[in-house]
């Protein structure tokens, strides 16, 4: 049976953590977009991203990808990543409704293949903000600081709407040939 989601429970350090956030606090914060440009899409996604590019966090993002996609996946995929840090509050209303990873309109040779969530956050630190899943039930921990999460981008998910608190979560997409 084809794995759907690999999660490696409060895998990353302390000192990880602190790292990717001081990294990414040293870079501009802007508004979060989606790839649509229709009005009606636009309420999709609240939260600001800061973009990440650094050989150690995509070094270290790699390793994950390259177990899950052994023991599950098996697609083919590089470890060219794109990165994000976001920030979801409550002042923000933020959340990320319903959606896939991948691009299906893109005219790119590539497409984003495996989708990486971290969770550098505290499960004590916000109420709301779950990720879930659309067509695949889980009882996983997904909450827990540190926690890694791999995915094949075109499965559906979302973030819940965050009601109090700040969440943190750094995400990124490992690029392959296009999805055939």
């Amino acid at each position: 049976m084809r794995e759907l989601y690999q999660v490696w429970s409060s895998s990353l350090s302390s000192e990880d953590i602190g790292r990717i956030t001081a990294m990414a606090l040293g870079q501009p914060m802007e508004r979060a977009t989606i790839f649509s440009s229709a009005e009606s899409m636009q309420g999709i996604r609240s939260c600001t991203v800061r973009w990440l590019e650094d050989e150690w966090l995509q070094s270290l993002l790699w390793s994950y990808v390259q177990q899950a996609n052994n023991s599950g996946f098996h697609v083919a995929v590089d470890p060219r990543a794109e990165m994000q840090f976001i920030e979801y509050t409550a002042e923000q209303g933020a959340h990320y409704g319903w959606h896939h990873d991948v691009h299906w309109n893109g005219q790119s040779d590539f497409d984003r293949k495996l989708s990486v969530t971290v969770q550098l956050s505290g499960a004590e630190d916000y109420e709301g903000g779950d990720f879930e899943f659309d067509e695949v039930k889980t009882n996983a921990d997904f909450r827990s600081k540190g926690t890694v999460l791999v995915f094949p981008s075109y499965l559906r998910h979302r973030i819940h709407p965050i009601t109090s608190g700040t969440r943190h979560a750094l995400v990124a997409w490992f690029f392959g040939p296009r999805w055939t």
